[in-house]
């Protein structure tokens, strides 16, 4: 057996390193203070799995964890932990008394939802929280959610007598920068302080002012405010598409994939391979076949464009088409066999490709590369705060710092 060749490692994983994520997490808080660090762990923290990724990250100084919907925040909240948690995207049945009762901050786009969730409050069983805590959310120019410009006087002046009245707590206010140029962030910093004046004569005293993001917060110090919401960055990708590597900016990928050789074949001049025949071998040469394809997030867009992956210590071009289930890479004379280590992206500094590599061959970003592994493909949860204890399945470890979901 060749000496790549790894015994025990599953057909498909995702291996996640969680002290990498508490690593970035330490690294970039101690860039962004004063500010504090929004944990942003929403679509299962971006592929990585939520509550293991949540538990690293406040291991690493977060403090306030950040998701979509109230889905994920009640995953957290049924997984023990009792950090700050703020969701902000709500469909129109959302259950925000439960949320209130959950101690749930709710992220609010409209004054319609800051009624919801003042009556959700108001109906709160006993022993919930005296008030709906939210976080206003102000539209400077992402045109998604978030309250007008032109209605924001009227949403703050319903916030604040809502407040008054015990129903609400104003936590934060925030907002999304459009990562667009400096010129349309600066006219989006102009727009949330304006709305933060408008905000503090209508009698509001939000705590946390919040619209950076890590692209803005590393490239700003002044859009840092009271708290950053740090997502891409504190799983080890580099949220800037100049060129600007995590590397550079001292993180380290937190996910890697790999799996192991299904098969070996030998071709001569001119054989094709995958399907549609896109590429055919320029000369006789061996080609090894990776069980993993677009049924597991492997895009589909990479085929033909540059992909590679890290094999018998060398990088190597995927050949042809990527298909749902598998794909080839061109090893030429090397000796590879079934059952050795092929990793698609991980750390640079093993020589392994990046998620965000094969953003780039596929016409895409890194985060869509992460977020999209399938759940055909198991995580594997290395380190973390839990690593002696008895596993969860969730980041928590089986005594060798291990687990699996």
């Amino acid at each position: 057996m060749t000496p790549q060749a790894v015994s025990g490692l599953p057909f498909r994983e995702a291996v996640v390193d969680l002290d990498a994520l508490t690593a970035n997490v330490r690294t970039l808080a101690a860039r962004m203070a004063p500010a504090e660090v929004i944990a942003v762990v929403k679509a299962d923290a971006y592929g990585h799995g939520a509550v293991a990724a949540a538990r690293a990250a406040l291991a690493g100084g977060a403090t306030r964890l950040g998701v979509a919907d109230l889905v994920e925040a009640h995953e957290l909240r049924d997984a023990g932990i009792d950090a700050p948690v703020l969701a902000w995207l709500h469909g129109p049945d959302a259950d925000f008394a439960r949320a209130v009762r959950a101690g749930i901050e709710l992220g609010i786009s409209s004054m319609l939802q800051l009624e919801r969730a003042a009556a959700a409050a108001a109906g709160a069983a006993a022993g919930a929280p005296a008030r709906a805590q939210v976080h206003l959310k102000i539209d400077t120019g992402l045109s998604r959610n978030g309250v007008p410009e032109p209605e924001w006087a009227d949403a703050v002046a319903l916030a604040a007598r809502l407040e008054r009245d015990g129903l609400i707590e104003v936590v934060g206010v925030f907002s999304h920068f459009a990562n667009t140029s400096r010129e349309v962030d600066a006219d989006q910093i102009e727009a949330f302080e304006r709305a933060l004046v408008t905000a503090r004569a209508a009698g509001l005293a939000p705590r946390i002012r919040h619209i950076a993001s890590t692209e803005q917060a590393l490239r700003d110090p002044g859009s840092r405010y009271d708290a950053v919401r740090i997502g891409i960055g504190m799983y080890g990708l580099t949220p800037f598409g100049d060129g600007t590597t995590s590397t550079e900016l001292g993180l380290t990928p937190v996910m890697t994939l790999r799996a192991r050789v299904a098969a070996v074949r030998r071709v001569e001049a001119g054989a094709g391979a995958s399907y549609s025949h896109i590429w055919h071998a320029e000369r006789p040469s061996t080609l090894a076949l990776v069980p993993l394809g677009y049924a597991d997030g492997v895009p589909r867009q990479a085929s033909g464009n540059g992909a590679e992956a890290l094999l018998a210590g060398r990088r190597r071009p995927v050949a042809g088409r990527i298909a749902m289930d598998q794909f080839i890479v061109d090893v030429g004379d090397d000796d590879v066999e079934v059952g050795d280590e092929v990793v698609l992206f991980g750390d640079p500094a093993t020589g392994a490709p990046t998620a965000d590599e094969w953003g780039a061959a596929a016409g895409t970003i890194g985060y869509e590369i992460v977020t999209r592994i399938g759940p055909r493909v198991p995580r594997r949860y290395v380190g973390g705060p839990n690593a002696d204890a008895a596993g969860d399945g969730a980041g928590a470890g089986d005594g060798d710092g291990e687990a699996r979901s």
